[in-house]
């Protein structure tokens, strides 16, 4: 099912193509979704010392899905994610993370991302782009993402779930602290993959 927009194929020159018909199903699910924390994780994993992986996730988050069924390319993605929240299982690495040396969490409260486009890879995988901001560094960000479908839980609420990952350099948002090894290379890599995965609540439709 095509939540974004669809490939369309070229007719002859002097052919007019009609516009193809709205799938039901997709049309559906046209609407405003809120995230739901409590079943969604946005998470990152980095090389840690250069033989070991490190995973953490942000415990707060909040956000807003736009979909639009009958013109699946309008459909929009806004997320703010708590910096504070960081939570990597080692309170004294987290306490290191908020602080100056990573990200700054008291003077840069908020990660942010605010997607410009949507399209349709294949089958149920999508890419989202828009403008991640980390710190004071706003830069494009691409993120693949699969849809999982959607279903009516039940408490009633029409849900739709997504997942996927996306590859960082974090110094290109400024998160440069590092630290070298006896042994060579360095304490924490650059490359840095996000994680989302995602549920989200469909707004009652005004006046219902």
């Amino acid at each position: 099912m095509a939540l974004f927009n669809r490939k369309s194929t070229t007719t002859a020159p002097t052919a007019v193509a009609e516009a193809p018909a709205v799938d039901p199903a997709l049309a559906a699910l046209t609407g405003t979704y809120t995230l739901d924390p409590a079943h969604s994780s946005i998470g990152f994993t980095v090389r840690h010392a250069m033989v070991t992986n490190v995973r953490g996730s942000f415990g707060e988050h909040e956000g807003t899905l736009v979909l639009d069924g009958a013109d699946p390319a309008n459909s929009s993605a806004s997320i703010d994610v708590k910096i504070a929240s960081i939570d990597t299982g080692i309170a004294d690495r987290d306490g290191h993370l908020v602080s100056g040396d990573f990200f700054d969490a008291e003077k840069f409260p908020l990660m942010t991302f605010r997607s410009t486009k949507a399209e349709q890879r294949g089958g149920d995988t999508y890419r989202v782009t828009g403008d991640l901001t980390i710190k004071d560094v706003t830069r494009p960000l691409s993120i693949d993402l699969e849809f999982n479908g959607s279903a009516t839980d039940v408490y009633g609420n029409e849900r739709v779930g997504f997942e996927g990952s996306t590859d960082i350099l974090r110094s290109d948002w400024g998160l440069t602290w590092n630290a070298a090894l006896e042994t060579g290379g360095v304490m924490v890599s650059d490359k840095v993959k996000l994680t989302f995965d995602i549920s989200a609540i469909k707004a009652a439709a005004p006046g219902a």
